[in-house]
C-alpha cells in the first residue's frame, strides 16, 4: 500500500463527548478499557484512507479505543492517524488500540512476527490488546466466493492452538503487548485454553448483537472473569457478501428496536449499542460518517434504556449468526454449523 497518506491533523471537536464519561470496563489485571470502541474492518467496501481519516475523526470526538487486525489490510494508514492524535495531545495512555493475528500467522515465530510488523505499522511501541482472530489456521484471500475452501485448511486442533497461544504469552512477557485474547471461539475451545494458558485470556471478541446474544457463551466469559467484546453489534448491514443469507434477519428493522428508537428519537441502531453497553459487552461498531460515530458514542452517556426496554430486547433474540465463517472449513460436505460446535462438544478433524 503507498504511503502517500497524510492525516487530518487532530482538531479536538466542540460537540464531541469528554472520554472521562464514557463507561469503562474492568479487567482482570485491574485495567480499564472504554465501554465502547471503534472497529476498523471496512468489509472491502471502504478504502483504507477513508477509515483512517475516520479514525482521527472518531478521536476528535472522544473516541479512545481502537479495533484493529492486520488482515483489515490498513494498519499502516491508521497508524499514521494514531501519531496525529498523539500528536495532536492525546497521550498514549489514553488510548486503547487492539489487533488481532491472523490465521495464517499461527504457530512457533509468527506470532511474534505478526504483531512486530502490526507494531511497526500502527507506529506503537506496546499493544493494549492483542486477539487470536480466529481458532482456526485457515487463510482465505480478501474479497473470496462464499464457496472458497482454501486447500491447506484444518480443523481446530488444541494442541497446535496452544503452541500459539504460547507465542502470545511471550508477548506479554516482552512488553510488547498488555492483554491477550481470543475472537470467534466457542464454549468448548474456550474451555480447554483457559485450562491449559499460564496468561488467561483476558477478552474473548464475539458476535454479539440483539437477534444474536449468546446468552450462554456471554456469562461463560463473564464467569470467567473474561471480558466480551461484541462486534457486529447493529448487525452488520456492511458485512461482506459472502457473509449475506436469505435466512438473515435485521436487528434495526425489529419492531422493539424502532419502538425504542421512536421514544428517544435516535436511529435504531443507537439503541443497539445502547443495549450492548448496558448489557455489558464492548461494542466495536464500524462506520466512517461522522455523525454515526458520535452517536455510536454519544448514545453510551445518556438516555440510558430502561429496565424494561432491556427486557424487551432480551426477548427478540433470533439466534441469527451472521457472520457464519464457512471459508473456514476444512473438508467437503460440511456446513458453517460445524465451525461452532454447537452440541457442546469441538468438531472432529
Amino acid at each position: 500500500m503507498a504511503n502517500t497518506y497524510v492525516p487530518k491533523a487532530y482538531v479536538k471537536a466542540d460537540d464531541g463527548v469528554n472520554p472521562e464519561l464514557v463507561p469503562g470496563k474492568k479487567l482482570y489485571t485491574g485495567a480499564a478499557i472504554p465501554a465502547v470502541g471503534m472497529g476498523t474492518f471496512g468489509s472491502d467496501r471502504f478504502s483504507a484512507e477513508k477509515i483512517a481519516d475516520a479514525v482521527v475523526g472518531a478521536a476528535e470526538i472522544g473516541f479512545r479505543h481502537f479495533d484493529c487486525a492486520s488482515v483489515y489490510g490498513n494498519e499502516d494508514l491508521i497508524g499514521l492517524s494514531l501519531q496525529s492524535i498523539m500528536a495532536g495531545g492525546v497521550p498514549r495512555e489514553e488510548l486503547w488500540i487492539t489487533s488481532k493475528v491472523w490465521n495464517n500467522m499461527h504457530g512457533e515465530g509468527k506470532v511474534i512476527e505478526s504483531c512486530k510488523k502490526t507494531l511497526q505499522d500502527l507506529k506503537l511501541d506496546y499493544l493494549d490488546l492483542y486477539l487470536v482472530h480466529w481458532p482456526f489456521p485457515n487463510f482465505h484471500p480478501p474479497g473470496c466466493a462464499p464457496d472458497y475452501r482454501s486447500p491447506d485448511a484444518q480443523a481446530y486442533i488444541h494442541e497446535d492452538f496452544m503452541k500459539t497461544w504460547r507465542q502470545m504469552e511471550l508477548l506479554v512477557d516482552r512488553g510488547l503487548v498488555r492483554h491477550i485474547g481470543t475472537s470467534n471461539m466457542t464454549i468448548p475451545k474456550l474451555k480447554l485454553v483457559i485450562r491449559d494458558a499460564r496468561i488467561q485470556p483476558a477478552c474473548n471478541e464475539m458476535e454479539l448483537h440483539p437477534h444474536f446474544q449468546q446468552q450462554e457463551f456471554f456469562q461463560f466469559c463473564l464467569d470467567n472473569r473474561i471480558q466480551p467484546i461484541g462486534f457486529s453489534p447493529i448487525g452488520s448491514p456492511t458485512r461482506p457478501d459472502r457473509d449475506k443469507t436469505a435466512q438473515d434477519t435485521v436487528d434495526i428493522e425489529d419492531p422493539v428496536i424502532q419502538k425504542i428508537a421512536g421514544r428517544l428519537q435516535v436511529h435504531p441502531a443507537v439503541v443497539c449499542i445502547k443495549w450492548a453497553v448496558q448489557r455489558g459487552q464492548i461494542p466495536v461498531p464500524f462506520s466512517v460518517r461522522r455523525h454515526e460515530y458520535l452517536g455510536n458514542l454519544r448514545c453510551s452517556v445518556e438516555n440510558p434504556l430502561t429496565e424494561d426496554e432491556m427486557k424487551q430486547i432480551a426477548g427478540i433474540d433470533k439466534n441469527c449468526r451472521l457472520i457464519k465463517g464457512q471459508v473456514f472449513l476444512w473438508k467437503d460436505n460440511q456446513s458453517w454449523e460445524d465451525l461452532w460446535d454447537l452440541d457442546g462438544t469441538i468438531t472432529p478433524p
